[in-house]
């Protein structure tokens, strides 16, 4: 399986020392259908480019912008394209996706789900971060829905999430590093492993409410990656900020 770090401008020196191909975050959409790069090294070659969908404009004229990422990736000698867009599909965005399921021939394109429609053979992204049912059987569904598992790539999100029992909405509240950090020092908890999650949990109770915390660590990371390799799908991507702390275990493979 290819492995990629999504690396914004300032991380790529340190993501690159762990010999993983990288994944640009530096584009943007402005103004007018233009594409925005932030302050990528010159040297910057190869790998991925990220587009995000944050704070962007209308899309007006979606061919042109889509022949400047095609141009931008010749320049910079980009294999492929993560849309790494998150909110809600538009009309405007929708229309740049399918220019570019169009004209990006051999460079491969991911893009969320919600997107997936637009760009017939394109790779969908599907988060390893679930918190019901079972990861593997959130796979197979997706490779149902998309055609095998050819057309996916995981996304493979750290879950750190506490959960109010009973919670029938299977919707947690997500914990920032420093947060988990501190309930685990304090509860000091016993810790197990959920084998279709694929992920480590543990109980506390606080003013007589129990809570369930769903997290990964370098183990369950790379059994996620497994899990996806042998299922038959060819790409992963980390983002870079949230596994900085683990990389040494994760890549110690070279």
């Amino acid at each position: 399986m290819q492995v990629y770090l999504t690396a914004a401008p300032e991380d790529v020196r340190e993501a690159a020392r762990h010999n993983r191909p990288l994944c640009h975050a530096a584009y943007r959409i402005g103004t007018d259908s233009a594409l925005l790069r932030g302050n990528l090294l010159l040297e910057a070659r190869g790998g991925l480019m990220a587009l995000s969908d944050r704070d962007v404009p209308p899309v007006e004229r979606p061919e042109a912008l889509c022949g400047a990422i095609l141009r931008e990736c010749g320049r910079r000698g980009y294999t492929g394209i993560l849309l790494d867009f998150e909110h809600s599909p538009r009309p405007d965005l929708t229309a740049l996706v399918r220019a570019l399921g169009k004209q990006a021939g051999r460079r491969k394109l991911y893009l969320p789900e919600s997107y997936g429609a637009a760009a017939p053979g394109a790779c969908v992204l599907i988060s390893t971060a679930v918190s019901g049912g079972s990861l593997a059987q959130c796979l197979r569904e997706a490779a149902d829905r998309w055609g095998g598992y050819q057309h996916l790539a995981l996304d493979v999100q750290r879950l750190r999430m506490d959960f109010t029992l009973p919670a029938p909405s299977g919707q947690g509240t997500p914990l920032s590093a420093e947060e988990f950090q501190t309930l685990w020092d304090r509860e000091n908890p016993s810790v197990f492993f959920s084998q279709d999650l694929c992920a480590r949990y543990f109980t506390y109770t606080q003013r007589g409410s129990v809570h369930f915390v769903l997290f990964d660590d370098a183990d369950t990371l790379s059994r996620k990656v497994r899990l996806g390799a042998g299922a038959g799908i060819g790409t992963a991507f980390f983002l870079w900020p949230e596994i900085r702390d683990l990389a040494g275990r994760l890549f110690s493979g070279g």
